[in-house]
């Protein structure tokens, strides 16, 4: 479940911006793709502020060469958590300069192998290198957005690790702005 929550976290501030501004970047940091999306705003608000509500659904989840009873186990565990509702708070400062790691969580060792947002539609590809040796996690996000809801596609491939094992997630996230930000949101988002 951590890795929906990763990948939702990543779509959130990408896919929530409006239909004017493109950013279009390839073998790109996600300082340079935030940077880009500031540079492509030009002062113009690129997501509108307040509280948000996500829904996220696992599609699909594989992990060849697992033994069937894991598997088993694996599935059960996702059927009962297969649909994640949670709500995020996008402040002012947010919109006017989203840090690097609003894109891609705490990872510092994440590339976009492209990057292309503009029309309505978002299409990017990152790249990650994992905790252990040759580990290595490639997201694909596709998808539409407008100023207060976007809908996206995941696909989240695992590989590599002591025990070259790989993971396959697919996942389906559909947000939209609900209202404001609650006072608590805001004292807490301030702490961070």
């Amino acid at each position: 479940m951590k890795i929906v929550l990763f990948v939702t976290a990543c779509a959130l501030p990408l896919a929530a911006c409006n239909k004017g501004p493109e950013v279009h970047a390839q073998n790109a940091s996600v300082e340079e793709v935030a940077n880009k999306v500031q540079a492509a705003s030009s002062g113009e608000a690129m997501v509108r502020p307040g509280e948000w509500e996500s829904n996220t659904a696992v599609e699909e989840m594989s992990i060849p060469g697992m033994p069937a009873q894991m598997q088993e186990q694996m599935k059960k565990a996702m059927a009962s958590q297969q649909t994640h509702t949670f709500k995020s708070c996008v402040t002012e400062a947010d919109v006017k300069r989203p840090k690097e790691n609003f894109f891609a969580g705490k990872n510092n060792s994440c590339r976009y192998d492209h990057f292309n947002m503009g029309g309505g539609k978002i299409d990017a590809v990152m790249h990650c290198a994992g905790h252990g040796a040759g580990e290595q996690m490639t997201m694909n996000l596709s998808g539409t957005y407008a100023p207060e809801n976007y809908d996206i596609h995941m696909v989240m491939n695992n590989k590599g690790g002591e025990a070259g094992e790989s993971m396959t997630v697919k996942a389906h996230t559909v947000s939209h702005r609900v209202g404001e930000c609650t006072s608590a949101e805001l004292a807490e988002r301030a702490k961070q």
